[in-house]
C-alpha cells in the first residue's frame, strides 16, 4: 500500500504536452477577483480546459501507437494527479488559506483504486481519498467540499471519501471493498508525514496476519462477478473491465500478490515465486491488450464504456490495424487475439493459485477448488499431490509425449484435478504432442476422453487451456479463441463445441430429460455412440476458412476419423453428420411440415431412421450450445414435428397412415384437455383443415378452440385472445375472424405497433372461410408480452388495423427502430424462389437484416403483387432474419411465370431494404 509516483507515470515521454502543470499554475495565479464562488468556477474552467487538450493529446498518442495500453492509461492517471495538485494548491493559496494551520488541520490526498494503481482510462472515474489525522475540522471540510465543487465543475465523475486515520482503519478492516481500494493507495498531495503514518497503520493494523482471508474474500467476488457477466471467458461482447479474463482477473491477481507478499509493481510477483518471467511477460502483454482496448473504447464511445459491443468492434479492429485474411474478416481476427489474451490471463490465474494454494490453503482445502472423490490405484507413473495428478520430474512429458494425452485422460477416468504446476508444464510442453498424433495409444485416449461417460467437457476444456487439444488436433487448434461476427452466437467457436459435447454428456446421463425428453428417451438406441460424439466435436470445425464450412467440416472428418481409430462405417457416419448438420434445423425453422412434400424431401435426404435419431440430437445440442435463450420450447416442437413425420415416412415409405393415426391421437387429446363431447368435437373437426391439425400442438388447438366457441356463441366477428405461452418465454397471440386478403399484414403491422416482435406466425383458413392465425410475440428484449397493459394495448392495436381505424403506415413510422446494435453489420438481401419444395405452393425465402416490421412490409409486398400467402415462418438469427412464404397466386395454383416471378423478387428485396416505405395498400 501507498506509494509515490508510480513507475509507469514516471517513464511517460513528454509529460508537458499533456499538462503543462507550471504554465497552468501561472494562469490560476493571475485569476483576479476575491468572490470565493466565482473565483473557484473560473479556475475550474481553466482546468476543465486542460484536461481536454490533455485527454486530446493522449488519445493522439493512441491513434499513433494503438496498442500502446498501458502508456496511455498511465498518462491518463498523469493528467488528472497535475489536475489535483493545481486544484489543491489553488484551494489552500487562494479560496481557503490556512497560514498557521493546527496538527489537527493537517490534511493528505490519496488516489485510490485503479487511479492509485496509476492507471485510467479516458472517462473514468476519479477515485481520491482525503485523510485526516482525528475528526475534520471546519477548514478540512470547507476545502474539501469546494475541491469536490471544482471537480464535478469540470465533468469529472468522482468517486470521494473523508475519513480519518482511526475511521481508515476501522472502515478497511470491516470492508474488503475499502481494504482493496487502499491497497493501491498513492499519494498526490499533501501532508507528507500523515501519509507515511497512515500507510503505516494500514499495514500493522489491517493487512498483518490477513492474507489467508484476504484472498478467500476476493477469489468468492471474483467468482460471483464471473458468473453475472456469464461465467465463460468466451462470450463474444465480453466486458473488456469486469468479465471472465478482464482487466479485473488481473488486478486481483496483483492485489492478492500485493497484500500478502507488499509488492510494489506487477514485476516484483517473479521474485515473490508468484510468475516465472515468461508468465511475467504474458501477464503484462495481456494487461497492456487490455488496457488498449479499453482505452480506444472510451475514446470511441465518448464515455465510461467496457463492454466490447459488436457496433464497436470493427472500429477498434480498424484503429489497432488489423487486416482481412481469406476467411477471416479484420473484425474476426482481432476478436480472436482478444480471446486469446483472456485464455491467458485464465491460465495465469490458475498457476497463481497454485503457488498461494501451498502457502495459505487450509489442510485438506484449497482455494477455489473441488474436493477429491477417490483415489486411483494406478496412475502410469503419475504420482499425486494433494489429491491432484501431478508430475515426477519436470521433463516426464518430454520423455514420452504420450502422456501429454495420458495425463487428461487418467484425469477424466479417475475424476481427479491435474496439478496447476502439471498444467504449466503441459502448456510449456505442448508442442511435443506433434510428435504422437499419428501414435495408436494417443488417438486411443483421446477418444476414450471424448466419448467419456463422465465429464468430458471439464477435461477437453482443460486440454484446451493447456493448448494441447489444439496441438494434438491442428484443425480445433484453427478454432480455437474463433468469434462468429453476428448477433446470434455467444461464444467462440471452440467454447461452442465444448459446450455442445457438454449438453450431449448430461443428456445421455438424464440430466436434461425435462427439457429435451424425446432425445433423452432416443439416445440409448444410437447404435454409433462414438461417431455421434466425434461428430459433435467436428460439426463446425472448418468456420473461418472461407467457403461452405458443412462441406469443408466434411471433409476434415474424413480425413481425421481414420486417424482417431474409427472404422470406414463410423468415418462416413460422421462426415455425412457434420455435411448435413443444419439440414434438420433449416428445415424445421424455415419450411412448412405440414407440406407432405416437405417431410418426404428430408427422409430422402436422411435415408435411415440411425442418422434420423443422430441428427436430431446434433441438432438439438448445436442450438442448445449456441448460448442463453436460443433455445426454446418451440424450436422443440418444430424439431418434435418433423422427427416424427419423418420417421413415419422412413418406416412406411410414402404411405401416410402414420399421419392419419397421428392427426386422429392428437384430436382425442384436445376432446380431453377440453372436456368436449364427440358431436362438439365433430364440428371442430369437420372446419378445421388437415393441415392445421399437423401444424399446431395440442394446446393451441385446445386455445384456438375455446376461441372459437365463445366467438360462435357471442356472435362475435372478430376474436383476440393473448396470453403467455408457458416454457416459451413468449406470449401467443390467436386472431379469429373472417378471412379477406391482406389480413395477414395488417395484423402483423399491428404487432409491431404496440412494441411486439413476431418469432412464429401460422395463419389457416377454416372450411367454412374463417382465418385462425396464430403468433408467437415477444417484446424487443426477448421476454414474452405478459403486462396487462401491454395485451389490452396489443388487442386493440390488431383490432383497429382490421377495421381499418387506424392508418398502419402512420403508426409504423412513429415507432421508434429498436436494436441499433445490428447496423453494425453488413446484410445483403436475398429472395429464393422455389417450384420444387412443395407439390402444392410456390416457396419464398427472404434473408435480410431482422428488422422492424419486416414481416408487415414483405407480406404487405405479397398482397400489392395479388399472391395469396398460406403459411409463414419466420426464424432469427441474431441480426439475420430469414422468412419463408408458401403462397400461390389468386386462382390457388403455383405461381409459375418468370416475367411476374423476377418482378416478386425485385419487389420483395426492396420491401427488404427499405421497408422505412409503409404506404398503406388501397
Amino acid at each position: 500500500m501507498f506509494e509515490g509516483m508510480s513507475a509507469r507515470i514516471a517513464s511517460i515521454p513528454n509529460r508537458r504536452a499533456i499538462i503543462d502543470r507550471r504554465a497552468l499554475a501561472e494562469r490560476l495565479s493571475a485569476l483576479e477577483g476575491r468572490d470565493i464562488p466565482k473565483l473557484r468556477l473560473a479556475a475550474a474552467l481553466v482546468l476543465k480546459d486542460a484536461i481536454a487538450d490533455g485527454r486530446s493529446e493522449i488519445e493522439k498518442r493512441l491513434r499513433a501507437k494503438p496498442s500502446a495500453g498501458l502508456a496511455t492509461a498511465a498518462s491518463g492517471a498523469f493528467l488528472i494527479d497535475q489536475v489535483l495538485r493545481l486544484l489543491w494548491d489553488f484551494t489552500l493559496e487562494r479560496l481557503y488559506p490556512n497560514n498557521n494551520p493546527s496538527t489537527a488541520e493537517r490534511m493528505v490526498l490519496i488516489a485510490v483504486g485503479g487511479y492509485g494503481r496509476g492507471e485510467m482510462a479516458p472517462h473514468s472515474d476519479v477515485d481520491i481519498g482525503f485523510l485526516t489525522p482525528w475528526k475534520q475540522t471546519a477548514w478540512s471540510e470547507q476545502v474539501i467540499e469546494s475541491m469536490l465543487y471544482s471537480l464535478w465543475d469540470m465533468g469529472l465523475k468522482v468517486g470521494h471519501s473523508s475519513r480519518s486515520l482511526d475511521d481508515m482503519v476501522r472502515q478497511a478492516k470491516a470492508d474488503v471493498t475499502i481494504r482493496t481500494s487502499l491497497i493501491e493507495a498513492r499519494y498526490i498531495w499533501g501532508d507528507t508525514d500523515l501519509y507515511d503514518e497512515a500507510a503505516r497503520r494500514f499495514h500493522h493494523e489491517v493487512q498483518a496476519d490477513t492474507a489467508r482471508q484476504f484472498i478467500a474474500d476476493k477469489l468468492a467476488e471474483r467468482d460471483a462477478r464471473h458468473k453475472k457477466m456469464g461465467d465463460s471467458r468466451y462470450v463474444v461482447e465480453p466486458n473488456v473491465k469486469e468479465g471472465k479474463g478482464g482487466l479485473r482477473d488481473l488486478q486481483t491477481l496483483f492485489w492478492i500478490g500485493k497484500y500478502a507478499h507488499n509488492v510494489r509493481r506487477a514485476a516484483e510477483l517473479v521474485d515473490a515465486g508468484l510468475f516465472t518471467r515468461h508468465e511475467y511477460r504474458q501477464f503484462n502483454r495481456a494487461e497492456n491488450f487490455l488496457w488498449a482496448v479499453r482505452c480506444h473504447l472510451h475514446v470511441i464511445t465518448g464515455r465510461a464504456e467496457d463492454r466490447l459491443t459488436f457496433d464497436v468492434q470493427p472500429e477498434i479492429a480498424e484503429r489497432m490495424h488489423y487486416a482481412d485474411r481469406p476467411g477471416k474478416s479484420k473484425v474476426e481476427r482481432f476478436m480472436q487475439f482478444y480471446f486469446l489474451q483472456a485464455k491467458r490471463v485464465g491460465d495465469l490465474t490458475g498457476l497463481f493459485l497454485a503457488h498461494l494454494d501451498e502457502k495459505y490453503a487450509a489442510r485438506g482445502r484449497r482455494f477455489g477448488l473441488p474436493t477429491i472423490r477417490r483415489t486411483p490405484k494406478k496412475l502410469h507413473g503419475f504420482v499425486l499431490d494433494r489429491g491432484r495428478l501431478a508430475l515426477p520430474s519436470d521433463d516426464f512429458f518430454a520423455e514420452y509425449p504420450v502422456r501429454l494425452i495420458q495425463i487428461f485422460h487418467l484425469a477424466g477416468k479417475h475424476r481427479l484435478e491435474i496439478h496447476p504446476l502439471a498444467m504449466r508444464a503441459a502448456s510449456r510442453d505442448a508442442k511435443l504432442v506433434d510428435d504422437c498424433r499419428r501414435d495408436p495409444l494417443a488417438n486411443s485416449l483421446f477418444l476414450d476422453v471424448l466419448t467419456s461417460e463422465r465429464d468430458p467437457e471439464t477435461v477437453l476444456r482443460w486440454m484446451n487451456e493447456a493448448g494441447v487439444f489444439g496441438r494434438f488436433m491442428p484443425d480445433f487448434g484453427r478454432v480455437v479463441a474463433q468469434m462468429q461476427f453476428d448477433m446470434y452466437h455467444h461464444y467462440t467457436v471452440d467454447e461452442h463445441t465444448i459446450r455442445a459435447i457438454g449438453l450431449l454428456s448430461k443428456i445421455e446421463h438424464g440430466a436434461l430429460a425435462e427439457d429435451h425428453p424425446l432425445v433423452t428417451a432416443i439416445l440409448p438406441n444410437i447404435a454409433a455412440r462414438r461417431a455421434l460424439y466425434v461428430a459433435v466435436l467436428l460439426h463446425d470445425i472448418a468456420k473461418g476458412r472461407g467457403g461452405d464450412h458443412s462441406v469443408l467440416g466434411a471433409e476434415v472428418a474424413e480425413r481425421l476419423c481414420p486417424r482417431l481409430g474409427m472404422t470406414p462405417g463410423e468415418t462416413e457416419t460422421v462426415a455425412w453428420l457434420v455435411r448435413h448438420h443444419l439440414l434438420m434445423s433449416a428445415t424445421a425453422f424455415k419450411r412448412d411440415l405440414a407440406d407432405f412434400k416437405t417431410i418426404l424431401d428430408f427422409a430422402e435426404q436422411v435415408q435411415s431412421p440411425q442418422r434420423l435419431m443422430m441428427l436430431l440430437i446434433l441438432t438439438t445440442v448445436d442450438i442448445r450450445a449456441v448460448g442463453p435463450g436460443i433455445w426454446n420450447g418451440w424450436k422443440r416442437q418444430l424439431l418434435t414435428n418433423l422427427y416424427e413425420s419423418a420417421e413415419e415416412v422412413l418406416r412406411l415409405g410414402h404411405k401416410q397412415k402414420g399421419r392419419d393415426e397421428r392427426i386422429a391421437a392428437k384430436q382425442a387429446d384436445v376432446a380431453e384437455a377440453l372436456g368436449w363431447d364427440d358431436s362438439r368435437m365433430k364440428l371442430l373437426i369437420d372446419d378445421l383443415p388437415e393441415s392445421y391439425w399437423i401444424a399446431e400442438p395440442v394446446d393451441v388447438i385446445a386455445a384456438n378452440a375455446r376461441l372459437i366457441d365463445a366467438a360462435a356463441r357471442e356472435g362475435e366477428g372478430l376474436s383476440i385472445a393473448a396470453e403467455v405461452y408457458p416454457n416459451q418465454d413468449a406470449t401467443l397471440v390467436s386472431i379469429h375472424c373472417a378471412d379477406h386478403p391482406g389480413i395477414f399484414y395488417r395484423i402483423a403491422g399491428a404487432i409491431h405497433a404496440a412494441g411486439g416482435n413476431i418469432i412464429d406466425a401460422r395463419i389457416h383458413t377454416s372450411r367454412s372461410g374463417q382465418a385462425i392465425d396464430n403468433f408467437l410475440v415477444q417484446d424487443p428484449l426477448g421476454n414474452p408480452f405478459d403486462d396487462p397493459g401491454q395485451l389490452s394495448r396489443l388487442k386493440d392495436a390488431i383490432r383497429e388495423a382490421l377495421t381499418n381505424r387506424a392508418k398502419m403506415a402512420e403508426r409504423l413510422k412513429r415507432k421508434p427502430l429498436p436494436r441499433l446494435r445490428a447496423e453494425a453489420f453488413e446484410i445483403h438481401s436475398n429472395v429464393f424462389i422455389d417450384n420444387n419444395a412443395s407439390n402444392r405452393f410456390t416457396v419464398i425465402e427472404v434473408n435480410a437484416r431482422d428488422k422492424p416490421a419486416l414481416l408487415h412490409h414483405l407480406a404487405q409486398t405479397l398482397f400489392q403483387a395479388k399472391v395469396t400467402l398460406h403459411s409463414a415462418h419466420i426464424a432469427t438469427y441474431g441480426e439475420r432474419a430469414v422468412d419463408t412464404f408458401y403462397v400461390t397466386d389468386l386462382l390457388n395454383d403455383k405461381i409459375t411465370s418468370t416475367t411476374r416471378l423476377a418482378a416478386l423478387e425485385r419487389r420483395l428485396l426492396e420491401a427488404a431494404d427499405h421497408e422505412e416505405d409503409t404506404r398503406e395498400a388501397a
